[in-house]
């Protein structure tokens, strides 16, 4: 499938990333952009800890989470910040924020998520991955990414950029594949 020796040997080693052209489960966008808030800068035990914290206090819908009071998002374990993320995720959802964004470049998706309060570039990445599936998104800006690149390639952060390139257009592919060289 992959051109590159270097996404082959790692397709052989951890078998297909959850990007396209594989077949993708599809996930709820609301859901997955709201985890992907709760998982900012948080080690992956750690969201998982929270996000199920989270979804035992109340349903992964907009409305559901519109009920709750942000005070009891903090009890369970949210930040301000995040608590008031997802409060303001969920109100943009119900006025259709989330709606279409399968038929958008990623540009025009990353711009559209980047109006709800606490996501950042990284967030939308995190979504255009993981939401729709996109098989070219480059995390520069992941701390893990950032990390395996450098162990396993010498790679400093700011040739992160450079280093993608020939990996075109699979650059989420070699973002999982290098998450999982860390696990």
């Amino acid at each position: 499938m992959f051109d590159h020796p270097v996404l082959r040997r790692y397709y052989q080693r951890y078998g297909p990333a959850p990007f396209l052209p594989h077949p993708v489960p599809q996930r709820e966008p609301f859901r997955v952009l709201a985890e992907s808030i709760v998982a900012q800068q948080l080690s992956n035990r750690a969201a998982a800890a929270l996000t199920a914290r989270l979804w035992s206090l109340v349903e992964p819908r907009p409305g559901a989470l519109l009920k709750v009071a942000p005070a009891s998002l903090r009890q369970a374990g949210l930040s301000w910040a995040k608590a008031l993320a997802l409060l303001d995720l969920a109100a943009k959802a119900e006025e259709g924020l989330l709606e279409g964004l399968e038929d958008l470049e990623d540009g025009a998706v990353k711009e559209r998520l980047q109006r709800v309060r606490g996501v950042g570039p990284w967030t939308a990445e995190m979504f255009l991955m993981f939401g729709l599936g996109r098989p070219d998104v480059w995390p520069v800006g992941d701390l893990g990414l950032r990390r395996a690149a450098k162990a396993r390639f010498g790679v400093e952060a700011e040739a992160l950029p450079a280093f993608g390139e020939p990996f075109r257009p699979y650059r989420s592919h070699l973002a999982w594949y290098l998450w999982r060289t860390l696990d």
